[in-house]
């Protein structure tokens, strides 16, 4: 559920109008609903109620830092995958022990950072990052509190872009080898197994992949227990429940009721790192029709954002709706929509029925919250856009769009001789 609407046909996110936020910001622009955050995080926490367990945004999925500060409000972790993420999280109010650092190449700097901040553990990845956080642990003179990750071998039935606990990932140790990588990380000095985690990829919409998951790692946990790990505290189920970009979808109740009936009661903290369930529909992206263009073969029509806005269509040939922001009567037709930019890849729709827009006519791409804006680049000297976030009546500029001058203040134009020395 989110709440953009329509009113006597204008779309508004919440209690303002998107057209009048088009106005006041320009386009594209990246609309944000707060009421809609709120609900999804509080679905989540109550739907594990009971159980004792702690919710950890994926900062990746959308890293706005009042989207991370709303989120701290309310009693959220923060699940990381960078040392830039973490600074995010810490400028943002985070709590520093609500923080999960996962990610495959993790740095010195990055895990001394992170040490240094106090964080909840390390999800890690393979046996050389194992070593590498106990020596620099032992070098701070900290203990570094770990989770190993696992890869199960499991095929999520996703996107094999977004699957990460297949045999062939890069992601998570391999089931086979995790009881081998916790003696290690008990043998090592400097360093305390906390917990075990899992995430099988995103964007999954059948309970099954996460029931085996959660058995492999129960089995896994009781294992570890019989051998002595006492500090045992956490199982990460990670993240991945899909949201209905075109129907598909998971329920979270019947998620965590799956989850908890093949766990158990194993007397661990359970930890979930939503991402896209928590921000995808929050968030639109507002773009302005600027030609149509008709060949003999298809219509197009050509919007000011481009595959630098949004890069998921062209990634991944991923779905998003494209509403207009005031609707209006008239004939329909197929068309592709795509921006300006200088490839055949960019578009965010392509065979999509819809009525005509006209030139300077604003639409809206829903379910734009994750992994938009924070895939966004500047290919093509594009600016990025402006981030807008509502709540109720107020909407406020959390992120300003990016000039000219933004990009090209890190550069510098040196003279070279016209042939060479």
């Amino acid at each position: 559920m989110h709440y953009f609407s329509y009113r006597d046909g204008e779309l508004f996110a919440e209690e303002v109008a998107l057209g009048e936020l088009a106005r006041r910001f320009g386009t594209p622009l990246y609309v944000y609903s707060a009421r809609t955050l709120r609900r999804h995080f509080r679905v989540m926490t109550q739907a594990f109620e009971g159980a004792d367990h702690l919710v950890c945004y994926a900062v990746k999925a959308l890293s706005n830092l009042s989207v991370l500060r709303l989120f701290a409000s309310l009693g959220a972790g923060f699940d990381i995958v960078s040392g830039g993420e973490l600074q995010r999280c810490l400028r943002a109010g985070a709590v520093a022990e609500k923080i999960v650092f996962s990610g495959v190449g993790k740095t010195t700097e990055e895990i001394a950072a992170a040490l240094k901040a106090g964080i909840l553990m390390f999800n890690v990845e393979s046996r050389p990052e194992l070593e590498l956080i106990a020596a620099v642990a032992r070098q701070t003179g900290r203990r570094a509190p770990v989770s190993i990750r696992v890869n199960p071998a499991l095929d999520p039935g996703t996107h094999p872009h977004i699957s990460t606990g297949q045999r062939d990932s890069k992601f998570g140790v391999p089931l086979a080898q995790v009881e081998e990588c916790c003696e290690l990380a008990r043998r090592l000095d400097n360093l305390v197994v906390k917990g075990l985690s899992i995430h099988i990829g995103s964007q999954i919409t059948e309970l099954g992949p996460f029931a085996e998951a959660a058995a492999r790692l129960k089995e896994l946990a009781l294992r570890l227990g019989d051998r002595g790990f006492s500090d045992l505290q956490y199982l990460d189920l990670g993240g991945g429940i899909g949201i209905p970009y075109r129907g598909e979808a998971l329920d979270p109740v019947h998620y965590a009721r799956t989850v908890l009936a093949e766990l158990g009661r194993l007397g661990l903290t359970l930890i979930f790192e939503p991402g896209r369930m928590l921000v995808g529909n929050a968030g639109v992206l507002v773009t302005t029709v600027i030609y149509l263009k008709e060949t003999d073969v298809k219509r197009f029509v050509v919007v000011d954002a481009a595959m630098n806005d949004l890069v998921r269509p062209a990634l991944y040939e991923a779905y998003h709706e494209i509403q207009p922001v005031s609707r209006r009567q008239g004939p329909s037709a197929e068309v592709d929509v795509v921006g300006p930019v200088c490839e055949s890849g960019d578009f965010l729709a392509r065979g999509r029925e819809m009525v005509l827009p006209q030139p300077g006519d604003l639409l809206a791409v829903m379910g734009a919250g994750a992994y938009g804006f924070v895939m966004a680049s500047n290919y093509n000297t594009r600016p990025r856009a402006a981030e807008v976030l509502v709540d109720g009546a107020q909407a406020h500029l959390v992120r300003a769009r990016e000039t000219f001058a933004d990009l090209i203040r890190s550069e510098t134009i040196v003279e070279l001789p016209t042939q060479p020395a």
